[in-house]
């Protein structure tokens, strides 16, 4: 019993020992403060623009948040092969093996743009979505239904039936925006709900990215992820001024918006008709360099120098001939041939512009009418152009149809000799080509100028696109 005693008076004077030790010696836990200008605050003075810029974030947040949505599909996909066995593509529409499918899921972001449902997103966001659920900022889900879409500039309506009142988005003016500006995108990046990033305006007008055919890209520091597509990159009066769009992968702080203009032009006919109609000219074209201006006599290399001219075309029927340089369309003066292509992409069918051209050191104007991109697309691969073109141990040939009603777009490899050059890149059969120096690839018409151009240069830097993945080879040429 003593030695019981013994042992909890032990106890007992430890434990005191080591509650006198932890306690503090001001008798407080942590410091709270009341943020009213005492003297507990570590800055008391905080710089109003300070303070008034937050608020303006804050505020901004507040009043657009409600209009983003989050987008949720569930589509059949391929399955894709090892990296080292033929691609699907080549299965799926070479007479290979049957394809075999999986059921995926993937998310996206997107903003209502009016009262009736109608949503702006990416069209890889719901490019072959079987089901796809939209959930508003108040956790209400309704089935989206696709309106149309279009892989050319990577744009897409969808629609929601809602009986509640929907909050929208404003659309703004992307054409005056300015380098430096402030930027703030709003998406769900890996499926966190509505997250907002701050950044500016790295740089505006940016093309020849190899990712879509019509590119005309607002360049961004502020943070998109997976998940950021189809979002709303905003100004700092709230109002949308793109689509966040893509990521440079290997880089931080590089991303890319849709400009809000090209979209407006886009979800016009996508709600009207479902589709997109683009002006054509009928012109081959490729850009001017310093040489080329030089030797044409051009006091600069801007503009798009005419290589080829469709026979019937609206270019042949307005005069334009071989070797012209096209430097500007009613008054606009083309820069580049990217700018040339989205200019008269959104030009509408039937309307009468005029052409400027330089054409042996004098300056012409010529009326011409524009055409149907859609209705000229045959005419512009010749028949010789349809047969397999060898190049450094590979031959390639047109898509089939069915990968083009998909919106698929490049050359696929048929064949590729295992002893050449495009084998010990690494290159395969079944390899879909969408670019070749940066120059998206539509045919074998743009196939065939680019090997011209790449054999010129001496090597050759392919985009390949191999199942879900996308892969750069590059070839030496000589």
């Amino acid at each position: 019993m003593k030695g019981f005693r013994s042992t909890t008076c032990l106890v007992v004077l430890l434990t005191l020992a080591l509650s006198s030790g932890c306690e503090k010696k001001d008798g407080v836990l942590f410091y709270e403060s009341n943020r009213k200008g005492s003297a507990d605050a570590p800055v008391k003075d905080v710089p109003k623009d300070i303070l008034v810029s937050q608020q303006a974030f804050t505020t901004l947040v507040k009043q657009v948040t409600p209009s983003v949505v989050n987008i949720s599909t569930i589509s059949k996909k391929k399955l894709v092969q090892p990296l080292f066995q033929f691609s699907p593509f080549f299965h799926d529409f070479f007479n290979g093996e049957q394809p075999r499918y999986r059921r995926d899921t993937s998310l996206g972001s997107g903003f209502i743009i009016n009262r009736d449902g109608y949503i702006l997103t990416n069209d890889h966001v719901i490019r072959d979505a079987e089901t796809i659920k939209v959930k508003l900022s108040n956790d209400s889900v309704y089935t989206g239904k696709v309106v149309g879409g279009d892989p050319k500039t990577d744009i897409a309506v969808i629609k929601i039936d809602s009986k509640e009142p929907l909050p929208v988005a404003v659309l703004g003016d992307s054409s005056k925006l300015q380098v430096g500006q402030w930027a703030i995108a709003i998406g769900n990046p890996f499926g966190l709900d509505r997250t907002v990033t701050v950044g500016v305006v790295s740089a505006t007008g940016r093309s020849n990215m190899g990712i879509e055919t019509y590119e005309d890209f607002i360049q961004t520091d502020a943070s998109i992820n997976p998940g950021n597509s189809g979002g709303p990159l905003l100004n700092i009066y709230g109002e949308v001024i793109g689509i966040n769009s893509a990521i440079v992968a290997s880089g931080q702080g590089i991303g890319f918006a849709i400009p809000i203009n090209m979209a407006k032009h886009v979800v016009e006919q996508l709600i009207s008709k479902g589709s997109v109609s683009r002006g054509w000219l009928g012109v081959s074209i490729q850009p001017v360099t310093e040489d080329i201006a030089t030797s044409f006599g051009l006091k600069k290399a801007a503009g798009a120098l005419v290589n080829e001219i469709v026979a019937g075309s609206p270019a042949a029927k307005a005069g334009i001939k071989q070797g012209d340089v096209i430097v500007a369309i009613d008054g606009t003066e083309i820069k580049e041939v990217s700018h040339l292509q989205r200019l008269v992409g959104d030009l509408p069918v039937g309307k009468k512009v005029e052409v400027k051209i330089f054409r042996e050191g004098k300056v012409f104007k010529l009326p011409l009418v524009i055409g149907s991109g859609e209705s000229a697309a045959a005419k512009q691969v010749k028949p010789e152009e349809q047969q397999p073109a060898t190049w450094l141990g590979m031959s390639v040939a047109e898509l089939p149809r069915e990968m083009r009603m998909k919106g698929f777009s490049g050359v696929i490899i048929s064949e590729v000799d295992p002893e050449g050059t495009a084998a010990e890149a690494g290159l395969q059969q079944g390899d879909l080509i969408v670019s070749i120096n940066r120059k998206r690839i539509e045919n074998l018409a743009d196939y065939t100028r680019a090997v011209a151009e790449s054999d010129t240069k001496g090597s050759a830097v392919l985009l390949v696109k191999r199942g879900n993945a996308s892969i750069y080879f590059v070839l030496n040429t000589r």
